[in-house]
């Protein structure tokens, strides 16, 4: 393709030929690397190339490419307890479980680090564990207003999307939301695992 389109700008005498060819090649580059086009089964040792499977999916279905963004937000490594309970879920399609599960593997590990009872559930857990000035979670460093920062963030993170059945503030059924949901989850783990260090350095 790329030489086809080399001759047609060069017959049309294209002022910008070798921009065009460079952003074509970059969008081909793109294309490849987002598995949508990739070598023929039968033919891998040249260069023709064939739509994909999930190229072909693209094309039947423009919603796909919201699942296409989404994976990428996922790309990278989660948290292990997210990496084992929640993206076999979400990779089933199955966005709504997911968020749960993600923002429930939060709060049990809240409750597993920060000692308190099982009785205590949800933001109240939450608001306990990271009281300004206190809580077992909360560190006595920062600074009050943004310890209480913190504790708003676990506190309205789990209250927004830890019970989907009852707060539809996601919607469940755009991928890229979803992952950006699993996303959060990931980001109060990394803090909680900051906590759980401060703790542990205490004498």
């Amino acid at each position: 393709m790329m030489r086809g389109a080399e001759h047609a700008f060069e017959f049309n005498h294209e002022p910008d030929r070798d921009d065009l060819l460079d952003r074509l090649s970059d969008a081909w580059a793109w294309l490849e690397s987002h598995g949508l086009i990739g070598p023929h089964g039968r033919n891998t040792t040249s260069s023709w190339q064939r739509v994909t499977r999930v190229g072909r999916e693209l094309v039947k279905d423009k919603a796909a490419l919201t699942t296409l963004w989404a994976d990428e937000r996922l790309a990278g490594a989660l948290d292990p307890q997210l990496e084992a309970k929640v993206r076999p879920i979400f990779n089933l399609g199955d966005y709504e479980t997911a968020c749960f599960a993600a923002m429930k593997a939060v709060e049990v590990e809240v409750r597993r680090v920060s000692g308190l009872d099982s009785t205590i559930i949800g933001v109240d857990l939450m608001r306990k564990a990271f009281k300004p000035e206190g809580g077992p979670l909360a560190d006595a460093q920062a600074h009050p207003g943004e310890q209480l920062a913190i504790m708003n963030l676990f506190a309205g993170s789990i209250g927004a999307f830890k019970n989907p059945s009852s707060h539809r503030t996601v919607h469940f059924d755009d991928a890229t939301e979803a992952a950006e949901v699993v996303q959060t989850a990931d980001l109060l783990l990394r803090l909680l695992r900051r906590a759980e260090r401060r703790l542990q350095s205490k004498p």
